[in-house]
């Protein structure tokens, strides 16, 4: 009997080495930290992923959050303990980008705040971030954040953050930068860490280098409230001249519909000027509307917005593009369900090495039949 446990021992590891972490029909389950308004979990549940739990500190957020998927996040992730965050094969997270920002990191800077890992409120979220991957060891977890982060401190903040997931936590992190525009028309270069826990193959899907443009997303008629009021428009144009003039390039940014954006920011509200529509010479350009926002960062068409306007710029601003955290989780998934062992070269020679072994069963018929000698041409011409 002793023998038969270590043999049924023996074969439950060996499956568990080399098989996949889940068959095909089990849904694996991801939790949604620092949640926003939802654009992780929108990606997760169409691979067919399930939510487990949420959080995300902003009362606004919630709403919207609730409005969509029908539950109100948790708030600060403070007051959840590690131990009652739900098990989970999946970690999201888009923890907050303003410490590391290069907007974030100069407004703090002119108030005299401290920024990155020193901002107390924000920056050391991360760490409680690494002590929920380090108490639960899920499979895999997706975090994103900004550009910058790679540049922060001159480096030091990433690679703080690297070493910790790296060397502490013991997960192989892939890291890449990619720029949305393929997808959304939208120029917005956003930095995500796909890590697991054990040592998978794992490759970012490719996106195109062009995408949509602004026509895509625009609304034919948009009521004028959106349209910049003369002195608003006349002191961007100002303000713009004035830092020309200085050499430094902050000013508007007025596009068409045939052009793509820039980066949409959580201060959209204030004037709108990273992303001005142009109505033509006869009259002032006007911001993008809330809806035409949830555009261009990739949510449904049919996405809830309970909020203000103002709000509602603060949470598209500071959400990820969907359609790209939406390839990144199709091909996150499709690595869990491959066995830990996959190698696309290891994967190659096995495909050769059965080819091989199927044409030596395959026999070819040989044609006995000697090919006929073709007729010569008898000339038109009399002898």
């Amino acid at each position: 009997m002793k023998q038969r446990r270590r043999k049924d021992l023996a074969l439950r590891e060996d499956a568990s080495t080399y098989g996949a972490l889940s068959s095909q029909t089990v849904p694996f389950k991801f939790i949604d930290l620092f949640c926003g308004i939802g654009g992780f979990r929108i990606a997760f549940e169409k691979t067919g992923a399930q939510c487990v739990f949420s959080c995300d500190y902003d009362k606004f957020s919630q709403q919207t959050y609730a409005a969509n998927f029908g539950e109100t996040p948790h708030g600060d992730i403070h007051t959840v303990a590690v131990a009652n965050i739900p098990e989970h094969d999946i970690l999201c997270a888009g923890f907050p980008c303003q410490p590391f920002s290069i907007a974030g990191v100069s407004k703090k800077l002119s108030l005299g705040r401290k920024h990155g890992f020193e901002d107390l409120k924000q920056g050391n979220l991360f760490f409680t971030l690494a002590e929920i991957i380090d108490y639960h060891r899920p499979a895999t977890f997706v975090l994103e954040n900004v550009k910058h982060l790679v540049r922060h401190d001159k480096g030091r903040t990433y690679e703080i953050i690297y070493n910790t997931l790296t060397q502490a936590l013991g997960y192989k992190v892939y890291p890449k930068i990619i720029d949305a525009r393929g997808v959304v028309p939208q120029h917005r270069e956003r930095i995500f860490l796909v890590g697991f826990r054990e040592l998978r193959h794992f490759e970012f899907p490719d996106f195109p280098a062009e995408g949509p443009k602004l026509a895509s997303i625009l609304n034919p008629d948009v009521p004028d409230k959106y349209t910049l009021t003369d002195h608003l428009w006349d002191y961007l144009q100002n303000y713009a001249k004035k830092h020309q003039a200085a050499g430094n390039g902050f000013g508007f940014g007025l596009f068409s519909e045939n052009d793509v954006a820039r980066t949409l920011s959580a201060r959209y509200y204030k004037d709108g000027s990273e992303i001005l529509i142009s109505q033509g010479a006869r009259k002032n350009p006007r911001r993008l509307s809330p809806r035409e926002c949830c555009r261009l960062m990739g949510f449904p068409s049919d996405f809830k917005i309970p909020v203000s306007d103002t709000q509602a710029y603060r949470q598209f601003g500071n959400s990820v593009v969907v359609p790209v955290v939406e390839s990144i989780a199709k091909a996150v998934v499709a690595t869990l369900r491959r066995p830990v062992n996959y190698r696309p070269d290891l994967v190659l020679k096995m495909n050769e090495k059965r080819n091989a072994d199927v044409a030596k069963r395959i026999r070819v018929p040989i044609n006995y039949l000697k090919a006929r000698p073709k007729k010569r041409r008898q000339s038109s011409k009399a002898p």
